[in-house]
């Protein structure tokens, strides 16, 4: 099969062909150069990596019902936010079973991978790993130690099993607290991730010291604070669906002229649906609605480049024979590639080369 149209991956969005053989890619090049030369089956579209969620709550997948009203810190602030009574009086099954469904509803998406931050201490982290099994999502999993005073016992074993510590911000934790688990990471080589300025403004100072390998939001950071984090050269997951629950927006249009490296991500499950594509397409919208506009490519990269950068392995982002990339074939115009992938893709068929069979996105 023959992909004549367009590439969207690491190297920018581009028109050409992409030949597959057996599901994988063999050939690729300028458009009307491939060597079949008119022979075989070909479909007009757009290749693309399989796009990464960026930060993501999977525990949260338990909730069915609209959450109580509120600021966000009421519903999600250990240990007697709704979020945390809810966790704590579901049984571990059915928990299991919310985060499987979860992330079947991502792979049936295209997603390959989900950045999670996961509560609930070593147990948590285990019981996403059992959800995971057989979905063919990829978990990258930051657990939380429980015990505070941190038990030193616990956050080893926490590490021996997460792939990393994702935090509530620094508000929520102690300088000791904060600077002890980023060194615990710093030994074992793995990331240590902390929310920042989401429902309110915090000074960059609080969040930078000791440096985190990932902050989240920063829905509320000024120009400056976001001067101080590019200077620091950090990545920011951001979650424009989440942000806007409550009358917030990061301020992607200064990320993109400053060069912060960002990811996408939908956030708690329990405000709405997993849907990295949806995710695309309203962050790009909703800077246009605050009148500061980013690029389609810009936003494009946030979910299909940027992730596989800062998980070590940029080769997943580059549509070319022999790469770990997992290729999505969108059925879309080849125009413009860019901007068809952020503002359409949500109404269209996702193939993935080989057996398995097209599937339509729900």
């Amino acid at each position: 099969m023959i992909v004549d149209g367009a590439i969207v991956d690491i190297d920018g969005p581009r028109a050409a062909y992409v030949r597959f053989e057996r599901g994988r890619i063999v050939e690729v090049g300028q458009r009307g150069t491939d060597s079949l030369r008119g022979r075989g089956r070909r479909i007009r579209g757009i290749v693309v990596p399989a796009p990464v969620n960026g930060h993501t709550h999977l525990g949260d997948s338990v909730s069915r019902v609209e959450p109580p009203s509120g600021p966000v810190a009421r519903l999600v602030a250990a240990p007697a936010g709704y979020k945390f009574r809810l966790l704590a009086s579901t049984p571990p099954a059915e928990k299991e079973r919310a985060i499987r469904r979860a992330l079947g509803r991502m792979r049936r998406s295209g997603v390959a991978a989900v950045i999670d931050f996961r509560e609930e201490g070593t147990p948590g982290v285990a019981l996403l790993r059992r959800a995971s099994r057989g979905t063919g999502v990829r978990p990258v999993i930051l657990g939380r130690p429980l015990a505070r005073p941190l038990d030193p016992v616990e956050l080893d074993r926490l590490l021996d099993d997460a792939d990393g510590v994702g935090l509530s911000s620094a508000r929520d934790e102690s300088e000791a607290t904060r600077r002890t688990i980023a060194m615990a990471c710093r030994r074992r080589r793995k990331p240590f991730a902390l929310h920042a300025s989401e429902a309110v403004r915090e000074r960059p100072e609080t969040y930078l010291d000791p440096r985190p390998d990932l902050l989240v939001h920063l829905a509320m950071a000024t120009p400056d604070d976001l001067r101080s984090v590019a200077d620091e050269r950090l990545t920011v997951a951001v979650c424009p669906r989440s942000n806007a629950l409550f009358g917030r927006q990061p301020d992607l249009r200064t990320m993109e002229r400053l060069g912060i490296p960002v990811l996408l991500g939908t956030d708690n499950v329990m405000f709405q649906a997993p849907s990295i594509w949806r995710e695309i397409e309203f962050a790009y919208v909703a800077t246009r609605l605050r009148r500061r506009p980013v690029s389609a490519a810009f936003v494009a990269r946030c979910a299909l480049v940027q992730p596989w950068r800062w998980l070590g392995t940029p080769d997943a982002a580059r549509i070319a024979p022999g790469t770990a990339a997992q290729p999505l074939v969108l059925r879309l115009p080849p125009d413009d590639p860019a901007y068809q992938v952020v503002t359409r893709t949500t109404e269209h068929l996702i193939a993935r080369p080989g057996p398995r069979r097209t599937e339509r996105r729900r």
